[in-house]
């Protein structure tokens, strides 16, 4: 694979107004976050590091693979049921609801490091464009009219109108289950406190900041297989830690591809996953990568 050189800016980094960060509106996205410091008070147990570490697992399954790629790019199709069981899943990330998710997402593949971006690194700036952008309240919208084929199903439009409700049902249910178990089987060393603190705060947390990194970290650090007109860059560590959408580069080339990793070698558990659920039935109409892309690629 060949080093390309970083594209050039199309304009200075913006100097417009990025909005005001509306610190009573993000007081939950902020609590969440300092609920991990309960983890000095609760211990840890196998129970709760296993939870922690399958909840992540799994809420970064519905993300990358439904959010992402099906929500935003349509890279598949599925029923209305596996839609709506992904779209709560993914809401219960915290991450918003699928409606936002994929307007915001739709808008920043348009204006990929533009100075209409409104998480670009080159425009805003690292920490913006990481966990800055998402707390003004020009952002707190969702822009519908980016998303009409997704808007007709009113299952969604509630998620959207009520995209706290998840988040706070399944960290109540974390609490319950972890006193259920303190009461039928002592013996794992868990309580309800212990599992809200790891498996909502800590896995939720650790969630946040690795899907942000696309945004930020893939836009930085890396190299570009693809000469794209924006700072698009392939990570391979950065597709360790969210199941394959470290490659960055090759999305932007060709977003609609149900595939990340375009090649051998190029980690994407995700499109694995997919791809067993194309075999049961679930989903189907996986969009491939085209063969010129892949010799451009090649080249």
């Amino acid at each position: 694979m060949v080093l390309l050189p970083p594209p050039l800016q199309h304009s200075p980094p913006s100097t417009r107004a990025r909005g005001q960060v509306q610190w009573l509106r993000i007081t939950p996205y902020l609590a969440l976050q300092a609920g991990c410091l309960g983890v000095l008070f609760v211990g840890w147990s196998p129970v709760a590091v296993a939870v922690c570490l399958g909840l992540y697992l799994v809420r970064m399954f519905a993300i990358t693979a439904f959010y992402h790629r099906y929500f935003s790019h349509r890279a598949f199709s599925t029923s209305r049921a596996v839609q709506f069981f992904f779209a709560v899943l993914g809401n219960a990330s915290a991450q918003r609801d699928a409606l936002w998710w994929a307007a915001h997402h739709r808008h920043h593949h348009r204006q990929s490091d533009m100075p209409e971006d409104r998480h670009s690194p080159v425009q805003h700036g690292l920490l913006w464009s990481h966990s800055g952008w998402f707390t003004t309240r020009e952002n707190f919208e969702t822009d519908l009219s980016s998303i009409p084929d997704l808007t007709r199903f009113p299952e969604l439009r509630l998620l959207n109108r009520h995209d706290w409700l998840v988040p706070v049902l399944f960290g109540a249910f974390l609490y319950g289950l972890g006193s259920w178990l303190a009461t039928v089987a002592p013996s794992l060393g868990t309580s309800g406190a212990q599992l809200f603190v790891w498996g909502f705060c800590i896995s939720t947390t650790l969630l946040f900041h690795a899907t942000f990194t696309i945004n930020s970290l893939s836009h930085r650090f890396g190299t570009r297989r693809y000469a794209t007109s924006d700072s698009s860059r392939n990570n391979v560590w950065l597709a360790l830690i969210t199941l394959g959408e470290g490659w960055h580069n090759n999305h932007h080339h060709y977003p609609h591809s149900v595939r990340q990793g375009f090649f051998p070698g190029e980690f994407d558990p995700s499109y694995a996953v997919l791809k067993c659920m194309e075999r049961l039935g679930l989903i189907w109409n996986l969009r491939p990568i085209p063969d010129h892309v892949l010799d451009e690629g090649r080249r």
